[in-house]
């Protein structure tokens, strides 16, 4: 592979913009190859003169021993005379700031190909600037969040020894009984640290606390009220310390540090949003528990953008090289070697500080988090990439073709019987068609999401990043079908053992088997879905449920990008959330012994007809309140009153669908209508960021992750096209010549899971490309301490 495709396939893809710019130096190179080349045809002597290698150097080394290129030279020690006489790199201290910028000086301008040479210094610098000052403010930015790791570390060692150690906490002096916090600030006694002292200084004394609990510490010692622990400058001698070399670090409870952990159900979280709690409080293990969670996130948060940061240097580092390597190559000139020395010499090259914040991270999670087990520490801290398995593409291929034999068979079955005109079809359709339809919607919208993995890894859209997987569970778009792919078997064979239990006379007295068949695949995929061990990709799976259950208790809960994302998912399943309350119905006091029911005439039925049409538009409308409440923005009430006008949209188009009439036709026609505009609007403009008109691409956005525009147009129009699917119900198609009623609304559904699929794809293309505009790369990892 070529370093080129190298660097892109290994950088971070919301800093791709502040990486060095490989390819476009690159094709600088190129004309000015070109150049030089078209020029040595046009003259035969400067084709022996420059072109030829060994004739090259015996001239360079002439022109050396002759003296001919004194004029070029400077006394500086450690500089040949053939860097001197290409470039000159200097560099001078930006105004206003402790930056320093450089600049290189190319001395031979008069030769063949000098303005091609000149350009492609001008625009390394640029680069080189660019990469020297966002290296720089991202080590700056991890020294300021290596600082508060430390102050939380600190408070969270203070709450270990008041939950773990009451009795001697009690004896520390200057403590305060209420919850208000723990005072973590170091006193000048125990701790200095001025402004020149960076982060890592500090979580050095993350990994030198001593808890009490560890150490036999002196009664005078716990009486001060103190946690030894040893100087980070004397690490090497602190086995061999004595008591006197311990510095102390204070331990107190003061009201200006809050113990943030979020509550873990509804009701504590509706406490916390109804009314504030000022009176005092105990500390608890489930309090500790929670906050040693939050720290452990963090600490492994952090390490791994200390790793992101250290291969983004080494990246930009070798970028450099190989192109000065390339450069010496076009042009037999020898400006690598003083050019890469100036790498090496500034900050890019010369900084240490994120090597040393990553040994004190290491040791000092190891000593806190894993008891000293190394091997833990560093599992937990660098997880093992994820590896792509041959066995899940044998299954997958395997389920695939299965599930091809059983739609073929099941094809076969019903034409040789000549099921579609039998006298059972119109019973079929009303009771066991909904049964199955339910897992063919979940089966269709999992595919989807397959192939939205596929092309947003096609891409380069960090969906791993942007809803927050646990690094190496994330599934791909091989896992994704496996599933869907095994449950399309599941689903098939049971239509077709269904077809045949109930078309074959010797199965006349297992009639209740037959219609049992649905719903022990519903209980099966459930108890999957649900299942405490790990296997079936446990994670992912407790991952779906914490996010469904924050959309059930939408107002109680912080959004996140997961729970809105799945809440918008679920209001393209309103088919199968009536096919769910049908299940209830048929196996509750239907009697499906015989297949029949009469769930159309209850009115209990046709009341949560309408209700369960309207749960997942609601949960989205109380998220966007939450949001609006939370964060203030005006566009989340907006946002919410569009799902307001879709709510009542739905109820309208139910109401007509289950009473008839002119009146109930003009008013859920008004109402769809008005709720499409709004919702096409805000799909093509907020969510997809498109249809900016001074945008750099016309009516798109100024970036854009596939190099066709044309797709963007067609999936405007599919959008605006497949959200009019409503209006079949308006129009009166409530059943096709050759499709039962209930099968051509299985078909509007799928075209609506279709239509999400596509949402989906560049709606997580914009949340992207807006992390990429702020370098947004990692997640924001919720802290157990907050310091008021």
């Amino acid at each position: 592979m070529k370093f080129g495709k190298e660097l892109v396939s290994q950088m971070v893809p919301e800093w791709q913009d502040a990486y060095m710019d490989y390819n476009f130096l690159k094709s600088i190179l190129k004309d000015a190859l070109r150049c030089r080349q078209m020029n040595s045809r046009s003259s035969p002597r400067a084709s022996m003169t420059t072109s030829q290698g060994p004739l090259k150097r015996r001239g360079s080394l002439y022109r050396a021993f002759s003296g001919l290129t004194s004029r070029y030279t400077w006394n500086s020690p450690g500089r040949s005379s053939e860097d001197e006489e290409v470039i000159l790199v200097s560099s001078a201290q930006e105004e206003g700031s402790d930056h320093r910028r450089y600049q290189t000086m190319f001395l031979r301008l008069s030769d063949e190909g000098g303005e091609y040479d000149l350009l492609f210094f001008r625009r390394l610098d640029v680069e080189f600037n660019k990469v020297l000052g966002f290296y720089k403010k991202k080590v700056e930015e991890v020294v300021v969040e290596a600082d508060e790791l430390s102050k939380q570390m600190n408070a969270l060692i203070a709450l270990r020894i008041r939950v773990e150690k009451p009795v001697m906490e009690k004896s520390i002096q200057g403590t305060n009984t209420s919850i208000a916090a723990i005072d973590i600030s170091p006193s000048p006694a125990s701790v200095s640290v001025n402004n020149t002292r960076s982060g890592w200084t500090q979580m050095g004394m993350i990994q030198e606390v001593e808890m009490t609990s560890e150490e036999n510490n002196e009664p005078e010692d716990r009486d001060d009220g103190t946690v030894k622990a040893a100087d980070s400058d004397h690490k090497a001698n602190r086995r061999g310390a004595n008591s006197s070399n311990f510095r102390s670090a204070p331990i107190s409870i003061k009201e200006h540090v809050k113990v943030t952990v979020q509550p873990q159900s509804p009701v504590l979280a509706a406490n916390g949003i109804l009314m504030s709690s000022n009176g005092d409080m105990l500390f608890t293990k489930a309090e500790l528990r929670k906050a040693e969670e939050l720290m452990t996130g963090a600490f492994t948060e952090f390490y791994q953008k200390l790793q992101i940061l250290k291969s983004y240097c080494f990246l930009n580092q070798l970028a450099f090289s190989k192109i000065m390597k390339k450069y010496d190559k076009i042009t037999h000139h020898n400006a690598s070697k003083s050019y890469l020395k100036m790498v090496d010499d500034s900050y890019l090259g010369s900084s240490d500080e994120v090597s040393r914040l990553m040994e004190r991270v290491e040791a000092a999670f190891i000593k806190h988090f894993a008891n000293g087990n190394r091997r833990k520490g560093m599992r937990t801290l660098r997880p093992t990439a994820k590896r792509e398995k041959h066995r899940i593409t044998f299954f997958l291929g395997c389920f695939t073709g299965c599930s091809l034999a059983l739609i073929v068979s099941i094809i076969v079955a019903v034409h040789a019987r000549n099921l579609l005109k039998s006298d059972g079809r119109q019973k079929y359709m009303e009771t066991i068609f909904p049964l199955y339809s339910l897992f063919g919607f979940i089966i269709l919208h999992m595919a989807m999401y397959a192939v939205d993995i596929y092309f947003w890894r096609r891409y380069r859209i960090n969906y791993s990043f942007v809803f927050g997987f646990k690094k190496g569970t994330e599934l791909g778009y091989r896992e994704v079908l496996l599933l869907s792919s095994g449950l399309s078997v599941l689903m098939l064979v049971g239509v077709l053992s269904n077809l045949d239990m109930d078309m074959d006379p010797r199965m006349e007295s297992y009639k209740t088997l037959t219609e049992l068949v649905p719903l022990g695949l519903f209980v099966v995929v459930t108890c999957i879905t649900f299942c405490p061990f790990n296997i079936m990709y446990r994670s992912s799976r407790f991952f779906l449920i914490h996010s469904a259950f924050h959309c059930i208790c939408a107002p109680f809960y912080k959004v996140t990008l997961p729970d809105f994302f799945l809440a918008d998912q679920l209001t393209s399943q309103v088919q199968a959330f009536r096919n769910l309350e049908f299940y209830i119905c048929y196996y509750g006091w239907g009697d499906f012994r015989t297949r029949s029911n009469k769930c159309d005439e209850s009115k209990l039925y046709e009341a949560f007809y309408f209700v369960v049409a309207v749960i997942p538009y609601g949960m989205r409308f109380l998220q966007c309140l939450r949001r609006l409440y939370d964060e203030g923005d005006i566009m989340q009430g907006i946002n919410g009153l569009k799902y307001f006008s879709t709510i009542i949209a739905v109820v309208m188009r139910t109401g007509h669908d289950l009473r008839r009439g002119v009146t109930w036709k003009i008013i859920a026609a008004a109402s769809s209508g008005v709720a499409t505009v709004a919702n096409t609007y805000w799909d093509l403009v907020i969510d997809w960021g498109l249809l900016r008109r001074n945008a750099k691409n016309s009516w798109l956005r100024d970036k854009l992750t596939i190099p066709n525009r044309s797709i963007y147009f067609v999936a405007m129009v599919l959008n605006v096209i497949l959200r009019l699917a409503w209006m079949q119900n308006i129009l009166g198609f409530r059943e096709a010549p050759f499709l039962h009623r209930k099968a051509l609304t299985a078909i509007v559904a799928s075209l609506e899971i279709i239509r999400r699929g596509i949402w989906n794809f560049f709606r997580l293309e914009n949340e992207h490309l807006n992390n990429v505009g702020k370098y947004r790369a990692f997640k924001s990892v919720p802290l157990p301490f907050n310091h008021d």
